[in-house]
């Protein structure tokens, strides 16, 4: 075993899977690095001719040519080295002279492409991109401070009857279940008229409980079975017995299910983002949890927050991967790093006014990186960050499972304010959905000026 996989074998068995194992940041903060693990021992085994992650595609190098001198040196390298490599990187991936960058397309076959800076910002031409910064938006309308902008809402995850498979469903005694999916549509359809009556054009990337994909686990498990016998389980379970099993990631049907509605839906999603729906910007709706344990009998906790993402703060070993570090490289020159960064810092200033939710810290900085003013705003790689080629805001206010937003939950949604947990409010619902409207009220005014 090589000391790469050594180590990703210890995160693969970390001792906090146990304690955050049903949560949705959990998802996020354990099960991925499972998945990461699985993929970069046996991705070369699967995709051995291309080096892509899984479900990726060979990259199309010959992109970059459209952004040849579009970047200096100065910001190429501020933003490789502070915004996406924060972690570092093997030296052979980006190597950075005065006029040019090389970049490593293949190893094996030692091929590079080579980025050629411009000399000045006077000689700089034009970023290609679909997108608009707010800068470049037809003129205001009054009472339409987004007249003209396009936006996409995608509310995380499915809901309804996939939200147990997503591992995002808990229910406490006899109360509705908590459904993430359901939760995140339920806002982005109040936000959605109020959006459009200020002047935007706003689309759907989910409108529904249904995925986006047309593939399901089943199409998957050819693909599971494989990965699990090179993982040394030479003879893998078909299906999960009990969800408290700590050996069910060792399962095909595990395994196919996180495929279809990690992978494979959000692969979708971004097929739909970029080559239909050509957003402006992209609002990525979330909640958050703490590890609740056991969904059918969770942990209430006390703990409520609120933070916000952006891509960048990839990691060494996932830049191993070519279509990941073409990905990074192509997102680095479209400077949407440039527009989400201010973008989510005020928004996040406005839901931070409204919810008045403290910063989310996370526990270690080994996957993100803080960026910007507000103290809200992470960097991280996540597979919708990544591949929608727009600026992306990705919000995750409340904890679920908090005491506080669980009696909200269960209050439902409500014009007006009424009493919860002794306080006059709003609904959880519609908190969310304005304090979303006024960051982008407070942004596009502003940078529109």
């Amino acid at each position: 075993m090589t000391k790469l996989e050594q180590r990703m074998t210890k995160e693969f068995r970390s001792p906090n899977d146990k304690i955050s194992l049903r949560s949705p940041r959990a998802i996020v903060d354990s099960v991925i690095c499972r998945l990461l693990f699985l993929l970069l021992v046996f991705a070369p085994a699967l995709y051995a001719a291309d080096n892509v992650s899984l479900l990726g595609s060979k990259p199309r190098w010959s992109v970059l040519e459209n952004y040849q001198e579009t970047i200096t040196h100065d910001e190429f390298a501020h933003l490789i080295n502070d915004v996406y490599c924060a972690h570092g990187f093997a030296p052979d991936l980006v190597e950075i002279s005065d006029k040019t960058a090389r970049i490593l397309m293949n190893r094996d076959a030692q091929k590079f492409f080579t980025l050629r800076f411009t000399e000045s910002d006077e000689a700089r031409k034009a970023v290609p991109r679909l997108w608009r910064p707010a800068k470049s938006l037809p003129a205001p309308r009054q009472e339409k401070p987004f007249f003209g902008l396009k936006i996409a809402l995608d509310p995380g995850h499915l809901g309804g009857k996939w939200a147990k498979m997503e591992e995002r469903w808990f229910q406490v005694g006899n109360s509705a279940p908590v459904q993430e999916g359901d939760l995140t549509l339920r806002v982005a359809r109040l936000l959605a008229p109020r959006l459009r009556e200020l002047g935007a054009k706003v689309s759907f990337v989910r409108n529904s409980n249904e995925p986006i994909t047309a593939k399901r686990p089943d199409d998957f498990r050819e693909l599971a079975r494989k990965i699990l016998i090179k993982n040394g389980v030479p003879q893998p379970r078909a299906d999960v017995l009990d969800l408290n099993d700590p050996e069910k990631e060792q399962t095909i049907r595990w395994q196919s299910e996180i495929l279809f509605y990690r992978y494979s839906e959000i692969r979708r999603r971004a097929a739909l983002v970029n080559f239909k729906l050509h957003s402006d910007v992209v609002l990525c709706l979330h909640f958050n949890a703490e590890g609740w344990g056991d969904p059918n009998n969770p942990t209430l906790t006390d703990t409520n927050h609120l933070h916000l993402l952006v891509n960048g703060s990839y990691l060494p070993d996932e830049l191993e991967f070519d279509d990941e570090r073409f990905e990074m490289i192509r997102r680095l020159l479209s400077r949407a790093y440039d527009e989400e960064l201010p973008l989510a810092d005020t928004i996040a200033l406005a839901m931070a006014r409204d919810t008045r939710l403290p910063p989310y810290e996370y526990p270690t900085t080994n996957t993100t990186t803080k960026v910007g003013t507000s103290g809200y705003i992470y960097a991280r790689n996540l597979l919708a960050t990544r591949l929608y080629r727009c600026p992306v805001v990705y919000c995750e206010p409340y904890v679920m499972n908090s005491k506080d937003v669980f009696a909200r939950i269960q209050a439902g949604d409500y014009d007006g304010t009424r009493n919860v947990n002794g306080v006059e409010r709003k609904s959880v619902f519609h908190e969310y959905a304005d304090s979303a409207v006024n960051g982008l009220i407070d942004y596009y005014s502003k940078a529109r000026k």
